[in-house]
């Protein structure tokens, strides 16, 4: 392989192509799915900060429930049920 910049940009951007297309093949509900877990399993906090990653899990799933119990007290409000 060669230094060359032009065939690193040009990887690059087949790189990035590739990605493109794997994330539009995807279904919208297994994608959509997949990126959910991974937020509400706190994917995204550093890997060697225990203490962070539960702090995310619990935020995330009491702003789940209570999202939940928000939408309900609306519905309940406007007599939807």
């Amino acid at each position: 392989m060669t230094n060359d910049p032009r065939e690193t940009a040009r990887s690059t951007e087949a790189d990035a192509a590739l990605g493109r297309v794997k994330r539009d093949s995807e279904s919208l509900l297994g994608s959509s799915m997949g990126r959910a877990a991974d937020h509400f399993a706190g994917r995204d906090a550093p890997e060697d900060d225990r203490i962070e990653l539960w702090g995310r899990r619990i935020g995330r799933a009491l702003s789940l429930v209570a999202f939940i119990g928000l939408s309900w007290w609306l519905g309940h409000q406007l007599k939807f049920w």
